[in-house]
């Protein structure tokens, strides 16, 4: 990799002291290393690798399919906050090690406001700007593409064509998005507009410096700046976050329609890892051949891979967010795999698979296999609109507890541990058995308990049904055979009007159907 220790970015003047605090925080970041530079500066080199560039293609690019969608849910965000401005940012880039940065991700409620996927755009922000009559007016401000007789062109690390490729235009993104754009230079004057009349609002940890930029608007209202005032304004970005949760919790055609394209992306990187399991087995760290060969597949066919994969061969699988993945994949054992493409989109897919490494289940394996399959069952029969979320997890913890009692593990009766005050059934499953997915794989986490565990199911949202069991290798509570033995299921839904359809009903997950599908991969 070339180090951008070897360049200086440009300094550019903020042009107005509400936005010196970000101009700053950005300047610093593009400096990394300039102790160091190396940059050519002499008149003779800005003259020469200015000249000589072909034109660049003329034309705009269409209208993104999504745009009519993310118009629509910036209308309803507006029509929760009239009057207010509503501030909405990508983020920056975070540093990974000194000069280097993780590959960029834009905050998820960018991205569905937006419409923006994939690596776009750092340090841009999204303000819906209230208007007289009512209703806001969105405006997308992000660096655009610099000429090429510029420093920025060939100097800045950050954003330089030279260094990461050539940016939108302003008109290009307008095009593509249907949002009003402008320059980032714009932002504080644009924040700063009205400030004493006009309430803001903004994400509250999607950017410090675009947080530090509005509270020194707040700041120069001359408003009071007491405890009880910021913990006020702090309640006010949290309501706005809570709704952008909320706002995601029923999915629209379009992103139903990227869900499923995810879920199939998935399905094929765990047929992937079937095939990658001999070498699994023949290496010192098996599991990571596991976690590659999905990996490898979901950067070819999406973004990446929606969260870290989990390959938990053996006793790991007992270890529910096993991610370093440095295990041996044994002969005769079972491996955990929980993994998720995500699509340029964004949206990501969430589905495990529990596989015999040879094959072919053992008695006990099928055993602990079959009780978890009747409780994910369970849980589908639950799914369906107008019984509540909650009710998903109740089924299938029910069928569990009374596995459980059957094979002689709880101290209790199965209804007994089924009280609130037993419970003794979750020491082999403390963990939810649903979760809503989309642009987040824990989507709409910052959701009001009313609007999450407690809502009536509606058709549209999405959701995970994935239930387990998990007895670790020290566990004495249960008997030898049981012990290093982890299994879970789970598979992607979407509520429809009657129940719910299984996006991920591709994969096998029965097991004489999970023994002939990876004996097909085989063959």
């Amino acid at each position: 990799m070339v180090s951008s220790e070897d360049v200086t970015a440009p300094t550019e003047p903020s042009g107005h002291d509400e936005h010196d605090e970000q101009s700053n925080t950005r300047q610093q970041l593009a400096d990394r290393g300039s102790n160091r530079s190396q940059r050519p500066s002499s008149d003779a080199f800005r003259t020469f690798i200015a000249a000589d560039w072909a034109p660049r293609r003329p034309g705009s690019p269409s209208r993104a399919a999504v745009a009519d969608h993310a118009q629509a849910r910036r209308e309803r965000l507006g029509d929760l906050f009239p009057g207010d401005r509503l501030v909405l940012p990508a983020g920056p880039l975070k540093v990974r090690s000194n000069d280097t940065d993780y590959r960029f991700r834009p905050h998820s409620a960018f991205a569905h406001l937006t419409g923006l996927g994939t690596d776009e755009e750092p340090d841009a922000v999204l303000v819906l700007h209230p208007e007289l009559g009512g209703g806001h007016e969105a405006v997308l401000y992000f660096r655009p593409l610099a000429a090429r007789d510029t420093e920025e062109f060939y100097a800045d690390a950050r954003y330089g064509e030279f260094w990461v490729g050539a940016r939108p235009t302003l008109e290009e993104l307008e095009a593509r998005t249907g949002i009003s754009c402008a320059h980032i230079d714009e932002l504080g004057d644009a924040l700063a507009k009205d400030a004493g009349q006009v309430r803001l609002r903004v994400v509250p940890e999607a950017d410090e410096a675009v947080t530090a930029l509005v509270e020194s608007v707040r700041a120069a209202t001359g408003q009071e700046t007491g405890a009880e005032i910021i913990e006020a304004r702090a309640a006010e970005d949290a309501a706005l976050a809570e709704a952008l949760s909320e706002l995601r919790l029923v999915k629209d055609e379009w992103e139903i329609n990227e869900l499923r394209l995810a879920v199939d992306a998935t399905i094929e990187g765990f047929a992937e890892i079937v095939r990658a399991l001999p070498r699994a087995t023949g290496h010192r760290r098996g599991e990571r051949v596991i976690e590659g060969a999905f990996g490898a597949h979901a950067r070819e066919e999406g973004n990446g891979t929606g969260y870290d994969t989990i390959a938990a061969a053996g006793d790991h699988a007992t270890t529910l967010h096993w991610i370093r993945n440095d295990g041996r994949v044994r002969s005769g054992e079972l491996v955990l795999v929980d993994a998720g493409v995500e699509v340029d989109s964004l949206y990501t897919a969430d589905v495990t698979r529990t596989l015999p490494v040879d094959g072919t289940f053992t008695d006990v394996q099928r055993r602990i296999y079959q009780a978890v399959l009747e409780a994910a069952d369970a849980a589908f029969a639950a799914a369906k609109p107008g019984l509540k979320f909650r009710d998903v997890h109740t089924a299938a913890v029910t069928v569990l507890a009374h596995r459980l009692a059957e094979w002689g593990l709880l101290p209790v009766s199965a209804e007994e541990a089924l009280t609130p005050d037993g419970q003794q059934h979750r020491r082999w499953m403390p963990h939810g058995t649903s979760h809503h997915l989309g642009l987040d794989v824990h989507d709409c986490a910052q959701a009001r308990r009313e609007m999450y565990l407690d809502a009536e199911l509606v058709p549209g949202m999405v959701f995970t049904i994935e239930p387990g069991l998990y007895f670790k290798a020290d566990d004495e509570a249960v008997p030898p055979e049981y012990r290093g033995i982890g299994v879970r299921i789970e598979d992607d839904v979407l509520v429809t009007a009657t129940g719910v359809e299984n996006l991920s009903a591709a994969l096998p997950r029965r097991p004489d159907e999970v023994e002939a599908w990876m004996a097909s991969l085989r063959s």
